[in-house]
């Protein structure tokens, strides 16, 4: 009977579970879940894995071992929202008592506060941003496999991805796509947008914008990215017990406000990369270029097209 160790992860801040074995069941597993949080045991919803998916925690019975819980696991635990709630928090608000709108009233409530987690530039900061989100923490090797899902994505699709999407050949691009020089962008966060199966939001603080990839598909879970426009940070909830929430429910509008914000801020105090001035290194031949119209220029004079952040 192997012992487990899980860290639980909810709005409330992060949690490690050391009472529980593998022939433990889920009921059990359940009533310590809602120990640690304020769901109730019939609302509680479960995802795991990497990407987080939900965890079928719908029999009772079941020991851990049967629903595929390993130990070093996180779980993500959320409350299951019904449709009654849904369409009451689609109505208009009515104002309280102090001119503040019940909706602003729970907004202000939000126990934690938007951060922005830096990442290395070493022109693979879009995955690596990517992974934290997932994952909750910085590895800048997941680049790797994310550049491989992308290839394998677009090698699949030649009509789709053709040479006018792409910039250049499909077989080109997918040689291209995966060498650790080479930098993501729209493309890839749509890809692997579809691939986790959540939508990514990218907040660009140099058009105080949102983009969002995946907006169509009605996914569940929203992450978001910041960008400056040229370098990707994934953005996180520092909850006041020292937690981090990286993945939100789609139709929690708080705070994709609070991203929102953050662009116009960002954008008004200049927190934005002039692409007019920044420095950029030629992988192939060490030249140092200023700004992005002189690093088109050269990969114009000389096809050389790997770019690295200075």
């Amino acid at each position: 009977m192997a012992a487990l160790a899980l860290k639980v992860k909810n709005k409330n801040g992060q949690h490690i579970l050391k009472d529980l074995t593998s022939e433990s069941t889920v009921g059990e597993l359940k009533l310590f879940l809602y120990s640690l949080s304020d769901v109730s045991v019939d609302r509680i919803h479960v995802l795991f894995g990497f990407p987080p998916k939900p965890l079928d925690i719908s029999d009772d019975n079941k020991t851990l071992s049967e629903i595929g819980l390993k130990t070093g696991e996180t779980l993500i635990l959320e409350e299951k929202t019904s449709v009654q709630e849904i369409t009451s928090k689609a109505e208009p608000q009515k104002p309280v008592e102090n001119g503040v709108t019940s909706h602003e009233a729970v907004g202000s409530c939000r126990p934690g506060i938007l951060m922005k987690k830096i990442v290395p530039p070493d022109n693979s900061c879009l995955f690596t941003s990517i992974g934290f989100v997932l994952n909750g923490n910085v590895d800048t090797s997941v680049h790797t496999l994310m550049r491989q899902i992308i290839a394998m994505e677009v090698a699949s699709d030649h009509e789709t991805y053709n040479e006018a999407m792409l910039g250049k050949p499909n077989a080109e691009y997918c040689t291209w796509i995966q060498q650790p020089s080479s930098w993501g962008g729209a493309i890839e966060v749509a890809i692997l947008s579809r691939f986790y199966g959540l939508e990514m939001a990218v907040v660009d603080t140099l058009n105080a914008i949102i983009n969002r990839f995946g907006e169509d598909k009605n996914y569940g879970q929203r992450v978001f990215l910041l960008f400056d426009g040229v370098h990707y940070d994934p953005l996180y909830l520092e909850q006041s017990d020292g937690g981090v929430q990286t993945i939100f429910a789609a139709e929690d509008m708080d705070i994709y406000r609070e991203a929102e914000q953050l662009a116009h801020e960002a954008k008004s105090s200049r927190q934005f990369t002039d692409l007019n001035k920044f420095t950029l290194k030629c992988m192939n031949c060490n030249k140092f270029l200023t700004g992005q119209a002189e690093a088109q220029r050269h990969a114009k004079e000389t096809m050389h097209t790997n770019f690295g952040e200075v």
